[in-house]
């Protein structure tokens, strides 16, 4: 059978998402145990990431592989809160069927009580998105940003700084919280002050966190080196960077100083033939003649080729070059004139540590052979060989030029005992790396929601006639949303808070409706936010461990979302053959063996 439908409805939904909250409820939280993989192979996993847990099962459901799928997305950007994405989605979930079951299970609109029950389901979850896309903000920045600590990149690239004040601050807290959840308690500090060790050391000459941030993130796969066989607490920080190459040519010069390298995307010597050429070779009278003239051709062609590579090299040599970095595999003809010229070589570079040389040299890679200048030339402290476990690689370091905007270039080791282990603790870097982009993303911090908090304040504006009162107002709005890298203790702090705002809120307003801005009218509301504001420092210094605004809001908003797709699946086709194209109308397919899944969502006007 090519395709067969198989139907849902809300309590399947339940069951599927109630599966994987079974698999992640005895690894949550900071005393959470590990979970233990075994392959085919006989290899063994332990892990604690709720993102490589749930990717690792093999889930028939295509419901289940769907709320995976939503969940590996969420991680991917925010690097946090996967185990928690499961609960609370499984949570809403019993919420929104305990409340459908008791609405009118028939109705006249309606042919079965199934159809009323998936119906009401899916109002619920239209409305809890609304509610969380046009009002959560508002909550948040009233009800809980007073309680928290914003100032959290405050001194944290001083130069001087004494341990103690190192590991109270509000980052390498916050750090510590999340190596704790995903490492465990014993080494979450000493990676959590790594991690600060690193940033402080890849920081920006304007001293902007966040594009120390953007620029690891982007680059953490050229800026790390996995080695295996070693505790987790040899890692360290190596100045420079760590090309996972070794040379192909080595030298004795590279311990000269200065040194200069160029980076190579291409190939020094001109090739006559390229990927996919074919050479044709005939036989006979009549083709002798034409032979004879291709090998002729050859033979100036590769007599003009080799001029061109000692011209290459020649000015090279001019320029100071000793090193050359190239992404391609080079030519005998190169290695063998690089040699008589002194030059190290390094091949088959991968792109990313390329573009990173680039970056932290501030030169220029070579795509012409012919066009070498001096904005192509780096200036290299050092390059020589670096040994890290069994392999061997090549260590560059920078000189400190006006033309670079990092201060301190620096590499990250990480160790691990095991290749498994030593790849979870790279990743948990990366995550830890992921979050706190976000946590330095205001909260509402979209044109959208700065349009509508200057429509709010405008409003609340006419509702007063002190202009005192106004400025207050206004003023209170702005801070509260337009606050970014705001973090507050972790342990249901945040789910207390925005219960309790959200309960004032309700008492104000008459009959449910959705006049959120009547909160303004309350002055005493601001007064009591400004009251409590100066106990976030105390809290702050609490020993809960911190967590972030920003994340916990991405999460909220990614589960209503996953919320409101799981509902609207009516009808998933499978199909053990790929569909060609005159199927148009499936939202999200999945490939899983030999079937394919095509979800057929509900739509209504």
């Amino acid at each position: 059978k090519l395709i067969y439908p198989l139907h849902f409805r809300l309590k399947h939904v339940l069951q599927a998402v109630c599966g994987l909250e079974a698999v992640v409820l005895r690894s949550f939280g900071p005393e959470g145990g590990q979970v233990l993989f075994t392959r085919d192979t006989g290899q063994a996993m332990l892990s604690r990431s709720g993102t490589r847990i749930l990717t690792a099962l093999r889930l028939e459901h295509p419901l289940a592989r769907m709320v995976v799928e939503c969940v590996w997305k969420h991680s991917t950007v925010t690097g946090d809160g996967s185990k928690t994405f499961i609960l609370l989605l499984a949570s809403l979930l019993r919420m929104i069927h305990t409340m459908a079951c008791k609405e009118p299970n028939v109705s006249h609109t309606y042919n079965s009580r199934e159809a009323a029950k998936a119906a009401t389901a899916r109002c619920l979850a239209d409305e809890l998105l609304a509610f969380a896309l046009e009002e959560m903000d508002d909550l948040i920045a009233i009800g809980v940003v007073p309680y928290g600590f914003c100032d959290l990149w405050e001194d944290f690239t001083a130069e001087t700084q004494s341990p103690a004040h190192t590991n109270n601050h509000g980052v390498q807290k916050l750090l510590a919280s999340f190596f704790h959840t995903r490492l465990g308690q014993i080494h979450c500090d000493y990676i959590s002050n790594l991690a600060c060790q690193l940033l402080r050391h890849l920081k920006f000459k304007k001293d902007q966190p966040f594009l120390a941030l953007q620029f690891v993130n982007d680059n953490f796969p050229a800026l790390h080196t996995p080695v295996s066989g070693f505790p987790i607490s040899c890692s360290r920080l190596i100045e420079g960077q760590v090309i996972h190459r070794d040379f192909a040519m080595p030298c004795a010069r590279t311990d000269q100083q200065p040194v200069k390298a160029v980076v190579f995307t291409g190939y020094l010597q001109p090739q006559l033939f390229s990927a996919g050429d074919v050479l044709e070779v005939g036989c006979g009278n009549h083709m002798i003649a034409e032979n004879s003239r291709k090998e002729k051709s050859i033979v100036e062609f590769s007599a003009w080729s080799e001029r061109s590579l000692e011209c290459v090299i020649a000015n090279l040599q001019s320029l100071g070059v000793s090193v050359l970095l190239s992404a391609v595999k080079q030519s005998a003809a190169v290695m063998a004139l690089a040699a008589q010229a002194e030059m190290c070589v390094v091949e088959c570079i991968s792109e990313d540590e390329l573009s990173l040389f680039a970056q932290l040299s501030g030169t220029t890679p070579v795509s012409d052979c012919w066009i070498i200048e001096t904005v192509n030339v780096a200036t290299l402290t050092f390059c020589r060989p670096i040994l890290l476990g069994v392999h061997r690689y090549v260590h560059v370091a920078f000189h400190d030029l006006e033309e670079r905007v990092m201060v301190r270039p620096s590499s990250l080791v990480v160790c691990g005992p095991g290749e498994g282990q030593t790849d979870q603790y790279a990743c948990a870097f990366q995550d830890a790396i992921r979050m706190l982009l976000t946590t330095c993303k205001p909260v509402g911090m979209t044109e959208a929601t700065i349009s509508k908090g200057t429509l709010q304040s405008q409003r609340s504006i006419s509702l007063h006639t002190d202009d005192r009162s106004n400025k207050i107002v206004y003023n209170s709005f702005q801070q509260r949303v337009l606050v970014p890298s705001c973090v507050i203790p972790a342990g249901g702090t945040f789910e207390f808070l925005l219960n309790h705002i959200q309960s004032r809120v309700m008492s104000f307003i008459p009959n449910n409706s959705h006049a959120f801005n009547l909160l303004y009218k309350q002055e005493h509301n601001i007064s009591l936010i400004q009251d409590h504001a100066d106990m976030s420092s105390k809290i702050f210094m609490s020993d809960l461990g911190l967590e972030s605004v920003s994340c916990k809001y991405e999460l909220l908003l990614a589960v209503l979302q996953c919320v409101t797709s799981l509902l609207r699946v009516d009808t998933v086709l499978c199909t053990h053959t790929l569909l060609s194209g005159y199927i148009h109308l499936h939202i999200h397919t999945h490939r899983h063996t030999h079937t394919q899944y095509i979800y057929l969502y509900h739509i209504y006007i």
